[in-house]
């Protein structure tokens, strides 16, 4: 390519990114990025750092063209805010292109097709979870590097063909992890109310880059977790629901909510979102159309977390398929397809613990710590502050992250922390509130130094006390005859608490 041709490029490329070559410089380097993100214990919002992503134009428009005539699976949920949470086993689906998605999301009367029976100004529709393998299979290298240059310099000139749309690719190595592009994430397309139950994420952490419209993000601290009442059914690995309809709360029957520490955020187009780890959150579509891209990153407490997704597993499936071996659809989420049967959960276990001494053995930064058995410990032994410990330099600890460095430091434009929310969330949706980002506001680090790094003792305090209080407000109203369902059974059998245990005790005898 000659000299002038390829500044010619370089011009188109930098007014791709919005400006004149050399005008964006990223505020973080990756090495920086991933130090941010490997010692952060609240919820905050990277800017400026995707704005040379081709992914950046994946609107809902461009990718209806880009998936011509491809059908894919819409869950589609009542507007109501008295519905929520809508659990993905209560919802209808719908198998629909893009175009047919945005024909019906434009409100016309009379509309045919998949969408029919869904009266627009009732229902949302939200294409989740689509892995970018399964989504694009057709396009596989999609996820190969893609010749910027060239890619951009096509766009520009509106001359390139649709088959190019697979150079373009989503870079999570901007953040610090080579190598991790589309392969390793998944695509949202929602409408307006479109939204995800509240829940939190048992593996590692998450990292959202927000393409199209704007989504608002409830989150709530990992020590808050005996406040959200959470459960396993429907049971899908890797993800445990909270109970509480967060935007509308039934504080008669979840008087522990209260208590919650809710922080907000809106997320806006161009803006990444960092979910620490085990940070709850129920998210909401709040434009007429929503795009977003994540990916979840492997923290090296995940291989603990997998022993105890194996034991919930095995109870959840157990049980509930000697309920009623007939009707698995009615427990077990959609999006969960593996097999269920009893010998498989059993191989699934056994590998999960396998795994566990595989990386303690080959690892040098792993340190199992020896738990003590004998009567005079055992008290200590069962407390959930406890836990075999897998430390890594950078890495969140497994229950409260104490010990790691904070990066609070690097709070400012570029780097914005989501702050907690002390108003009571309002009953209709049209008086939520909200939160830009713009009301950064920090002297000395104090502020946002009380907002996180949860304490152990702060964990335990929160889970006796709501037990404690939850058997004394309920006293007065349980019937004298109380039945206990198999899910009243199984929330306490798998409660993230109890399963840690369980998973301590299966190591430690492993280990002997």
């Amino acid at each position: 390519m000659a000299a002038g041709s390829e500044a010619t490029i370089r011009k188109i490329l930098a007014a791709g990114a919005g400006g004149e070559e050399g005008e964006h410089v990223k505020p973080f380097t990756p090495e920086k990025a991933k130090e941010i993100i490997m010692s952060l214990q609240q919820p905050a919002i990277f800017c400026n750092m995707v704005f040379d992503w081709p992914a950046r134009h994946w609107n809902a428009k461009y990718l209806s063209e880009v998936l011509h005539g491809k059908r894919i699976r819409f869950r589609m949920g009542m507007k109501s805010t008295s519905t929520v949470p809508q659990f993905e086993t209560t919802c209808s689906y719908v198998e629909a292109t893009l175009e047919e998605f945005l024909t019906w999301n434009c409100d016309q009367s009379n509309i045919s097709g998949p969408f029919r029976d869904y009266d627009h100004s009732k229902f949302w529709a939200y294409a989740d979870y689509k892995y970018f393998v399964s989504l694009f299979e057709d396009k596989t290298d999609i996820f190969q590097q893609p010749n910027r240059l060239l890619f951009l310099a096509k766009l520009k000139t509106d001359s390139w063909a649709r088959s190019d749309f697979r150079q373009a690719d989503v870079k999570w190595s901007d953040f610090g992890f080579p190598g991790r592009n589309g392969q390793e994430s998944t695509l949202w397309i929602g409408s307006f109310g479109a939204h995800t139950p509240c829940h939190l994420d048992s593996y590692g952490c998450n990292l959202v880059f927000q393409v199209q419209g704007r989504k608002r993000w409830h989150l709530f601290p990992p020590e808050d977790t005996p406040f959200l009442y959470p459960t396993r059914i429907p049971y899908e690995e890797s993800s445990v629901f909270s109970k509480i309809n967060v935007v509308n709360p039934d504080l008669k029957r979840f008087p522990q909510f209260q208590k919650a520490q809710r922080h907000m955020v809106t997320l806006s187009p161009g803006q990444v979102l960092f979910v620490p780890r085990h940070w709850w959150h129920y998210v909401e579509s709040i434009d007429p159309v929503t795009v977003s891209i994540n990916s979840w990153i492997e923290l090296e407490e995940d291989h603990l977390a997998r022993v105890e997704e194996a034991i919930t597993r095995m109870l959840v499936c157990a049980l509930k398929t000697a309920e009623n071996p007939q009707n698995t659809r009615a427990w077990l989420n959609p999006t969960e397809v593996e097999e269920t049967s009893h010998e498989v959960n059993c191989c699934y276990l056994n590998a999960a613990v396998s795994a566990f001494f595989d990386r303690c053995r080959t690892s040098k930064v792993v340190e199992i710590q020896a738990l003590r058995t004998d009567g005079d410990h055992m008290k200590k032994e069962f407390n959930v502050s406890d836990h075999v410990e897998v430390g890594q330099t950078g890495s969140q600890n497994l229950t409260t992250g104490i010990g790691k460095p904070e990066a609070r430091s690097h709070f400012g434009p570029d780097l914005v922390p989501v702050a907690q929310r002390s108003e009571e969330p309002p009953s209709q949706r049209g008086g939520m509130f909200e939160s830009d980002g713009k009301d950064f506001d920090d002297k000395d680090g104090e502020h946002f130094g009380k907002l996180h790094c949860a304490k152990t003792q702060q964990i335990m305090s929160n889970s006796e006390n709501a037990v404690e209080e939850e058997i004394v407000s309920n006293t007065t109203t349980v019937p004298s005859q109380t039945f206990i369902s198999t899910d009243d059974l199984l929330d306490c059998l798998v409660n993230p608490q109890v399963t840690r245990i369980v998973a301590q005790l299966l190591i430690q005898r492993r280990n002997l």
